[in-house]
């Protein structure tokens, strides 16, 4: 099989190398502040200047991939007044900025809302927002189903 450097995989963490997971901690000591130099972040998680430069320009975490893009959201929901507005009051608490909004036509109490979100102003990552929308009251179930630029 052909290597090819603009070829990626999603992986879940608990199957990545503690390597790999350690170089993610290094970096984002050193992104936070908290580590000014990469000898001082590598000590801290306990990884190899070696392996740190060997994994450090191939592995990220997947919130920093959807930055600066455009998500599209599905939202179930019980149908209530002010549900769309307690939902669209989350986003814009988070920075996100609303593009596009279809709703269907509620069923037994029940709608789906289809949002088109811009990220790159957000103040918390994707999987916050997907949390917190989660949590609202009216809230069934919400997933990402699409991301691009």
């Amino acid at each position: 099989m052909q290597k090819r450097p603009d070829q990626f995989y999603l992986v879940r963490e608990d199957m990545l190398p503690e390597a790999m997971l350690k170089t993610v901690e290094a970096k984002e000591l050193l992104e936070s502040g908290k580590c000014d130099k990469i000898n001082v972040a590598v000590q801290e998680v306990g990884l190899s200047r070696s392996a740190f430069y060997k994994y450090k320009d191939g592995i990220f975490p997947f919130h920093t991939m959807v930055k600066e893009k455009i998500i599209t959201l599905s939202v179930f929901l019980e149908d209530r007044s002010g549900t769309l507005s307690k939902l669209l009051s989350l986003i814009a608490q988070t920075g996100a900025n609303v593009l596009t909004i279809n709703q269907t036509i509620p069923l037994q109490g029940k709608a789906t809302i289809t949002l088109s979100i811009e990220t790159a102003a957000m103040n918390s990552d994707v999987t916050v927002l997907l949390d917190k929308i989660e949590q609202l009251d009216p809230v069934l179930k919400v997933e990402l189903i699409g991301s691009g630029t």
